[in-house]
This record gives structure tokens, sequence and C-alpha cells, in this order.
């Protein structure tokens, strides 16, 4: 019978220097070639979903945390930050040096010294590690590459933000817009300590899936979901088959169904294996 399985991409289907391990590939082309769905369910925006990840070959994208759906060709479901929201959040930031950048589907656009703090992260990463140059320069580069410097950031097509770590706790920053937005902690560990991300409250990776489900008119008993972080919680708990990845969250893994390998161990193709999917 077809299975409709979410994959979502930081910490799941890349690496933590965002590269994609072959078997992860192979799994995702096998799945399919079985007549099995799969979808990218990620808080990344289109304009992030560079062409490595997408030429693995998907049948569908929940991108935004679950604010943008689209299905081959279709889009059936996109909303956006509401433009006061914007302002109010780029003014804080960039009051409290708080480096971040806006999520649409157009483009990333980063605030002032953005790209700069990320220059810096990889600095940091290839002096600990010079072995992960290749490894960063497929993964970590093409996202930096993409940050657009310069352009306003008061803006109306803005889906989700993401912010670097700082020394505002995010706590601190949750009281400040936990009324306006959710948020969480970041999926990515190198932007570091109190980095995250904030989306539009109502609207995770859980009420996507359940979009989807009643667009394609298939059932819930079918359906696979693997992540890391906890803006995969919703959709963990939500699917017959919640898998946390062994390098996820202990929070993740708890709400899970099943706990797999990590992402450098094959874990993805191990646990797609283990029930039948190749």
């Amino acid at each position: 019978m077809r299975k409709i399985i979410f994959m979502d991409i930081d910490g799941t289907l890349v690496n933590d220097n965002g590269v994609i391990p072959e078997t992860a590939k192979l799994a995702v082309q096998q799945a399919r070639k079985n007549g099995h769905l799969v979808f990218i369910c990620t808080g990344r925006s289109k304009a992030e979903l560079f062409t490595e990840i997408l030429e693995v070959g998907f049948d569908g994208i929940i991108g935004a945390a679950g604010g943008y759906i689209e299905i081959g060709e279709q889009v059936i479901f996109h909303k956006t930050v509401a433009k006061e929201d914007v302002t109010h959040l780029v003014n804080y930031f960039n009051e409290h040096k708080i480096d971040f950048y806006l999520e649409s589907n157009g483009g990333i656009f980063a605030s002032k010294h953005c790209k700069q703090h990320l220059e810096t992260i990889i600095e940091e990463i290839l002096i600990d590690n010079p072995d992960a140059k290749e490894e960063v320069e497929k993964g970590i580069r093409p996202f930096y590459h993409a940050l657009i410097e310069g352009e306003s950031l008061i803006r109306e097509d803005i889906n989700k933000i993401s912010f670097l770590g700082s020394a505002i706790p995010i706590d601190t920053i949750r009281k400040e817009f936990g009324t306006k937005f959710t948020v969480l902690s970041s999926t990515v560990p190198v932007f570091g300590q109190n980095s995250g991300e904030l989306s539009v409250p109502g609207i995770n990776k859980a009420t996507a899936i359940t979009t989807v489900l009643e667009y394609l008119n298939l059932d819930r008993n079918d359906t696979f979901g693997y992540g890391d972080g906890m803006n995969d919680l919703e959709m963990i708990e939500f699917v017959q088959h919640g898998i946390a990845v062994g390098n996820a969250k202990e929070a993740l893994k708890q709400a899970a169904d099943d706990i797999t390998d990590t992402h450098d161990e094959h874990g993805i193709f191990n646990s797609f294996r283990k029930y039948g999917l190749i």
C-alpha cells in the first residue's frame, strides 16, 4: 500500500554542514520508485531549497514550517507575516544587535551584519575541523551566497524569520514576540546559542500535513514523518509513524514512535528499509 513520507531537511535529510548523505538520497529515490510519496517538510522557505536538495526528487513541498504548501507545480497554501509584525521585529532585532534574515519564496534578505556573522561561523567551523572544508563549501556556503544584503527589510512577502545567536536569551525574544509569532530554538546548531526562528502562529508542520492529506484524499494511517528539532514536534506527534533521527533533540525523541540512526550513520536509509519503504 502506498505511503506518504514527510521529511525535514536541516539535521534530518542534511547533516550539520548542510550536506545530504548519499544513502539518504538513495532512500528517497527508491521509495518513490516503489510508489510512495515523499514530501519535503521543512522550516526553510522555497528560496532556501537549493539545487542539490530539489534534485533528489520530491512529490511536494511543505515549507516555512507549514506556511507554504506546493504539490507538483500547484501552490495550495501560502501564509505570510503581517507587515506591521515584520516592522516590529526588524526594529527590535536591530536595536538589540541580533543578526537575522527574512525568508521568502523569492529570496533570503539579510540584516546588516548577518553575512559577516555567518562568515565568522564558517571560519570557526574550518578552524575546528579543516577536513570539513568540502562539506562546508557544498552545504553551508550556498546558503551564505544566497543571502541578499542591502534590500528593504520591511516587506510583505515574508514567510518566516530566522536569527543567529546573540547575548539576548531566546526566552526574552519569546516574551517580546510570543503573541505574534511561534518562537522556537534554531534547528541549525552552528547558528549558536539563543538562535531561533519565528513563524506564523497557529500554523505548523502538522496543520500543513492535514491540508496535504485532504487535498490528496490520503489517510493519516499511511503517514511517516522524520525530524530532529522542536519545529518537528507537531509532525512527529501527528503522523502514524513519527521517527526521530539519532541526533534529534531529546524532547523530540521522547515524543517519537521510533528513533533511527543519525543522518551521517545512514539513519534515513536504515529506517526506510526497516519499514519496508525500500
